[in-house]
């Protein structure tokens, strides 16, 4: 378990895009109800919370824990005045796991992987002032220097989940009289998947896409493929990512992403680009200073030190792999740069498809709650025209992730956002298609597309939760 004294860094600051003031945790909490007189509460200088009772005694009122299991992202219980109280999802933890595995013998060592978001990397080399692809080979040897055997880029699985992403679009397109069908809405956002489940529940889910993210994928990668390769149970891993996302933690702590049979998750811990910081100022280092290893070559996303990346911003490109696959298998039209149209603000756009002056594919991007908001009622009033919409709860995607690093002291975030994307963009585009890694796997590990295997590895569900009573949705 991690320590009670939970980085610092878990506590999301100036959070500007809330649902709701607040809304009630739903997790049912025991409260030991004994008889007694009353007393005042106070709140001390450090937050904490004591019990004055009518004879002057102060009782220093214990804080509530819950797990990533009972939380739901839900934006009420995290604010910037609260932290979350998280176990097993810290840098904390992966210290604890690398001291033990350093103390135990050979036989009982688990094999600890690293897989990095390409989000987090190009934070990193922000922060260091480094090439994209200097970042990736120093961080291999930052973490193999603390005891980590593989280090991972998430790239690769995200080539899977956009090719299942492409070929579920199809489908739901062909069969789109079918009620749910369309539009397909993105899976990639577990604060979005959160939201959807708690607040709109059956009538939203059918429209999301069941393919799981690339941090999901990339756990199905490492605890059935890699295990394969090496001979190892999947209780035998260890496997970390470092995402953009606090959202992240949450999304690795869902049932659908733990294993029965071996009592292990897909994802055992998310540390967040600003933890990997806090490591790295903890070891005494300057990443520039770290001594750049060779990148992994189980799941390359590289060839040479060239690292590749994918068409579209910096959330994984979604609206634009499935808008040129759809174009090409559907239209037999090959679509160069996409044109966006700027909507309501510049997290609210579309491109089109018009064949023959008919507007035959409408696509659009909707970043941050104000615009999913307004996506959902349009939905209800069954007014959205859309046939895909890549969804995202932070304005301005991913790169501008709550885990990311902060801005430097005179240095504005807008400023910091257009970096990001500079060296997002630096890197040369592929599709999954050329891939010939990818193709392997889908043959000799998911025994092709389409498959069962694919369809359980890759695929996830969603869950409606059931809505509870809350005082703040009372009306007077």
């Amino acid at each position: 378990m991690a320590s009670a004294d939970f980085s610092g860094l878990m506590k999301l600051t100036d959070l500007d895009d809330f649902i709701t003031p607040s809304q009630e945790c739903i997790k049912p909490v025991k409260i030991e109800k004994k008889e007694g007189k009353r007393g005042a509460i106070k709140i001390e200088n450090d937050g904490s919370y004591s019990q004055i009772m009518e004879d002057g005694e102060e009782v220093k009122l214990k804080k509530a824990r819950i797990t990533l299991n009972d939380c739901l992202a839900c934006s009420g219980c995290i604010t910037s005045a609260e932290s979350v109280l998280i176990t097993q999802q810290s840098q904390d933890e992966l210290y604890r796991v690398l001291a033990e595995n350093k103390a135990a013998s050979p036989d009982n060592r688990k094999l600890v992987v690293v897989s990095i978001s390409p989000q987090s990397r190009v934070s990193l080399a922000a922060k260091y002032n480094l090439s994209v692809s200097e970042t990736a080979k120093k961080l291999t040897g930052f973490f193999q220097g603390l005891g980590v055997h593989h280090v991972f880029d998430t790239t690769f699985a995200r080539n899977f989940s956009l090719v299942e992403s492409g070929e579920e679009f199809l489908q739901r397109y062909k069969g789109k009289a079918t009620k749910g069908s369309l539009p397909m809405l993105a899976s990639a956002c577990p604060g979005w998947i959160c939201y959807a489940e708690k607040t709109h529940g059956s009538f939203i889910l059918p429209y999301i896409s069941t393919v799981k993210s690339p941090q999901q994928v990339m756990g199905s990668v490492v605890k059935s493929y890699l295990t394969g390769m090496k001979g190892l149970n999947p209780d035998q891993v260890y496997h970390v990512t470092v995402m953009p996302c606090f959202d992240k933690k949450l999304e690795a702590s869902r049932q659908d992403f733990y294993d029965d049979l071996y009592s292990t998750r897909d994802v055992d811990c998310v540390i967040t680009s600003g933890e990997v910081e806090a490591m790295l100022q903890k070891e005494g280092y300057h990443l520039s200073e770290v001594i750049s290893c060779d990148l992994d070559s189980a799941f390359p996303c590289h060839e040479g030190d060239a690292i590749y990346s994918h068409d579209g911003g910096g959330s994984g490109g979604y609206l634009e792999y499935i808008m040129k696959y759809a174009a090409r298998k559907l239209y037999n039209r090959d679509l160069g740069k996409l044109e966006y149209k700027i909507l309501k603000n510049k997290d609210f756009r579309e491109v089109t498809l018009e064949v023959e002056g008919e507007v035959v594919l409408r696509f659009a991007l909707a970043y941050g709650f104000r615009n999913i908001q307004n996506l959902v009622q349009k939905l209800k009033r069954k007014k959205c025209t859309y046939h895909f919409v890549e969804v995202m709860a932070c304005p301005s995607g991913c790169l501008n992730g709550g885990g990311q690093i902060k801005p430097e002291e005179g240095e504005n975030s807008k400023e910091l956002q257009g970096k990001l994307a500079e060296l997002y963009a630096s890197l040369n585009s592929r599709t999954p298609e050329v891939d010939s890694n990818v193709e392997h796997l889908y043959k000799h590990w998911l025994g092709g597309k389409g498959s069962e295997k694919a369809r359980a590895l890759l695929h996830t569900q969603y869950h409606e939760v059931e809505k509870m009573t809350n005082a703040l949705g009372m009306k007077w």
